[in-house]
């Protein structure tokens, strides 16, 4: 298996392209794996969803996805998996909500560092929990694409399960390793999967628990993922999600004063983020028109339980990081 992108290997950027692709993997992993099962941790994310996707239409049911709901997804996207996978490619689809198990862990805990380790430390827990009680798995596929090879010399850490026991030995199984970004969006779309998914921008594997600043309660997580989903429909409906490489909110842990019902209450900020990069080593801010601004700003003030401010991120990259943790 080469971890080198050969200098004659064609850009996949027209659905010819993929389909030729997609029937050289099928015939690639079928051959490798022959009548052995795969195990795969399905995030939702492009990278894993594609070779979910492509896996299926080579294996079928030799293909065991499991998917960790840790509770810090955004709204709607653990959904998304059970039904595009499960309800409509048959997948053979382990579903594990684990959410309590994780914010468990994490109450009380504020260092953004911390977080990070549980949160991953605690995903391969659960991940090693359910595979051991799988028989007959000898293959692990991964979502590795040629930017993780290059960037790491090896596989990134948050692609690699590796972190699992050295008594559970399996072969890779990397279909979409030397492909790019957009060509793995490209493969995608050939595939059937829905542009929701395969369009979907950067999402930090800790996910919502690095915007949720500072100690994560369920309040404020909530508050969060509801003003996030706001955002990315406004986004959507005024075609910022074709133009711009990465849009959030973040919510701090800190309260102010505001109004509602003719009262006084105390209320969270949400922050939006909205950058353009290439590289995510520098990034730039998107201009949002300011009629945008004040819908959004009106929609989640009005329908997010808990948040009385909308403030918007003005800081390129460097100085500030893309992410506040």
């Amino acid at each position: 298996m080469t971890n080198v992108r050969p200098d004659s290997m064609a850009r996949i950027n027209t659905p010819e392209l993929a389909q030729q692709f997609i029937e050289e993997q099928v015939a690639e992993v079928r051959k490798q794996v022959g009548d052995k099962k795969v195990l795969l941790a399905l995030s939702g994310g492009v990278d894993s969803s594609v070779v979910a996707a492509l896996l299926i239409k080579a294996i079928g049911k030799q293909l065991v996805c499991v998917h960790v709901n840790h509770g810090l997804m955004r709204k709607g996207e653990s959904e998304q998996v059970i039904e595009v996978f499960q309800n409509q490619l048959d997948a053979n689809l382990i579903y594990i909500d684990a959410t309590d198990r994780f914010l468990d862990l994490l109450a009380g805990v504020s260092e953004p560092e911390s977080k990070r380790k549980i949160i991953g430390g605690e995903f391969i827990k659960v991940f090693d929990e359910e595979a051991r009680k799988l028989e007959g798995i000898s293959f692990l596929a991964q979502g590795t694409i040629y930017p993780d090879i290059l960037e790491s010399d090896g596989v990134k850490a948050h692609h690699n399960v590796g972190g699992l026991p050295e008594d559970m030995q399996f072969e890779l199984v990397e279909p979409v390793r030397l492909l790019f970004k957009d060509e793995v969006r490209v493969v995608g779309k050939a595939l059937g999967l829905p542009a929701s998914m395969v369009d979907r921008q950067p999402f930090p594997g800790p996910g919502l628990g690095v915007r949720c600043l500072g100690a994560i309660t369920r309040d404020r997580l909530n508050a969060l993922r509801e003003a996030d989903a706001i955002l990315r429909e406004e986004f959507e409906k005024a075609g910022l999600n074709k133009t711009v490489w990465q849009y959030f909110i973040s919510v701090p842990d800190m309260k102010s004063v505001g109004v509602k019902d003719s009262k006084r209450y105390m209320g969270w900020p949400a922050i939006i983020r909205a950058v353009n990069t290439t590289d995510a080593m520098s990034a730039t801010i998107e201009e949002i028109p300011y009629a945008l601004l004040h819908h959004i700003t009106n929609r989640i003030t009005t329908e997010v339980e808990g948040i009385n401010r909308v403030l918007y991120d003005l800081t390129p990259k460097p100085v500030g990081t893309i992410e506040w943790e």
